[in-house]
């Protein structure tokens, strides 16, 4: 039983990470009464084991192995120490509190509620929630949101142990291993995989899959999987891990017999949504089977007064996203005008080593469409700025229709790709053509000019396709 009676709120959000704070926040900025409960650290996954964290210990990586640097006059200026764990955990421990500071500041400047407990659905309008004192109480909404994230899949067979890691332990290692498997060739497990190859460590990818990351555009994965290999990453294709032994190690053994063995092993299968103990099933709310919850198009479970959004809810579970759905959610939910769709044009980022980045259409998909398109390419071995950074292994590729030449798709691989895409986005969002870049005037020397030069190849492209229309014609 609750100690005291409910307090009310226009709405309750259940979990601060980048969906729940920015639903409460947007209800707020309209005047609403709003009250967030969180039962870990403010920030979500997101801001403590996921985005944030792997994202810094890859820039550290970039930083402690030198690799920035290699470019530059011909000199070598990889590390000449053992890096430690507390080298690569410092800089996240600084960056993740900083996060932590900016969610509670932005929760105050919204005069938004902060209850600490664990919360559980009484109903569709009340949650119960288990205070760290041991005490309870009961808040209640005219709408809820569940914006309680998810957490890393880890199947029966995976032993527990020091040596054996998902994409949240990874991030409490002990010391750097000399030799790790990757089961899983995902975003998370290829990100891992170029941050330790990076810092010496001899990395075998598993994937059961035939291609790397296959939602990427052909082209932009081949180009990956030829820089890991570089890199010193060994990517193990059509093989399924059947068990794993730890020890004083690893031990992993793949369906075709053979044994791989090292120092630790890091599990990317997939996540789960954090749905259990929350009591959904009292509300009527469906979940599937990894516990991610069912929503409509304005992001409303089977209960109407209760709301999902974030990596709860499932794909694309990217931090964008979830505080745009989280935005969504709120304005339908309580009529306001301001935003009611997410935009069906979204980025995606790889932060590997190099970066890869994409909007749009694949020449995969539309081959598979069977739609005309033509492919224009900039490559950072002729841009300036990569000159000067020592940054030259990187390409803009724009996908456009011949006929409008309106652009159908970007993909870039190479440094700051996650920032340049956006450029390429905005045209997209107002159907722009390549005409575009070539018109525009970008500062000199930019990584953002390959556009400049990738327009103009694409016309060269349209200049071929042009006149074999001609001939076939004739």
């Amino acid at each position: 039983m609750a100690d005291r009676d409910a307090e009310s709120y226009d709405l309750v959000v259940i979990g601060a990470g980048p969906a729940g704070e920015k639903g409460a926040a947007q209800a707020a900025y309209f005047g609403k009464r709003v009250a967030v409960i969180e039962a870990a650290e403010l920030g979500g996954a997101t801001g403590n084991t996921g985005t944030l964290p792997s994202k810094t210990l890859r820039e550290t990586a970039l930083y402690l192995s030198g690799m920035r640097s290699r470019g530059l006059y011909g000199i070598d200026y990889s590390f000449s120490r053992a890096i430690s764990a507390d080298d690569l955990l410092y800089r996240k421990t600084r960056v993740v509190a900083s996060h932590v500071g900016l969610v509670r500041e932005n929760l105050d400047r919204h005069r938004i509620d902060l209850i600490h407990g664990r919360a559980e659905l009484l109903d569709a309008h009340t949650a119960l929630v288990h205070r760290p004192d041991g005490g309870t109480s009961q808040v209640r909404g005219e709408f809820i949101l569940l914006a309680t994230g998810s957490r890393p899949a880890r199947p029966a067979w995976l032993p527990s142990g020091a040596c054996v890691y998902d994409s949240d332990s990874i991030l409490q290692l002990s010391s750097l291993p000399r030799s790790l498997i990757i089961v899983g060739a995902g975003v998370i497990g290829c990100e891992y995989a170029t941050t330790f190859a990076a810092l010496g460590t001899r990395v075998r990818l598993i994937d059961r899959g035939s291609r790397l990351l296959p939602f990427l555009d052909g082209e932009l994965s081949d180009v990956l999987a030829q820089r890991m290999g570089e890199a010193g990453v060994t990517i193990v294709f059509n093989r399924r891990t059947t068990s794993v032994t730890a020890a004083e190690g690893v031990t992993v053994e793949l369906d075709d017999g053979e044994r791989v063995a090292a120092d630790a092993l890091l599990y990317c299968g997939g996540r789960c949504g954090n749905t259990d103990g929350l009591g959904l099933e009292r509300a009527g709310i469906e979940v599937d089977d990894r516990g991610r919850v069912v929503v409509d198009e304005h992001y409303r479970t089977a209960a109407a007064s209760v709301l999902a959004a974030g990596d709860v809810i499932g794909f694309p579970a990217l931090a964008s996203t979830s505080m745009e759905q989280a935005r969504v959610a709120v304005c339908h939910a309580f009529g306001f005008t301001y935003k009611r769709q997410v935009s069906s044009l979204i980025p995606y980022g790889l932060y590997t080593i190099p970066e890869v980045s994409m909007v749009g259409a694949s020449e995969d998909e539309l081959r598979a469409e069977g739609r005309a398109y033509l492919v224009g390419r900039g490559y950072f071995d002729r841009n300036a700025r990569a000159q000067i950074a020592g940054e030259t292994s990187g390409m803009i590729k724009v996908i456009f229709a011949p006929e409008s030449r309106r652009v159908l798709g970007v993909h870039i691989i190479g440094e700051r790709a996650s920032d340049l895409i956006h450029i390429g986005q905005l045209c997209m969002q107002l159907d722009g053509t390549i005409d575009v870049f070539i018109d525009s005037v970008f500062n000199f020397p930019t990584l953002a000019d390959a556009y400049k030069y990738a327009a103009y190849d694409g016309l060269q492209a349209l200049e071929r396709y042009e006149a074999s229309r001609a001939n076939e014609a004739g």
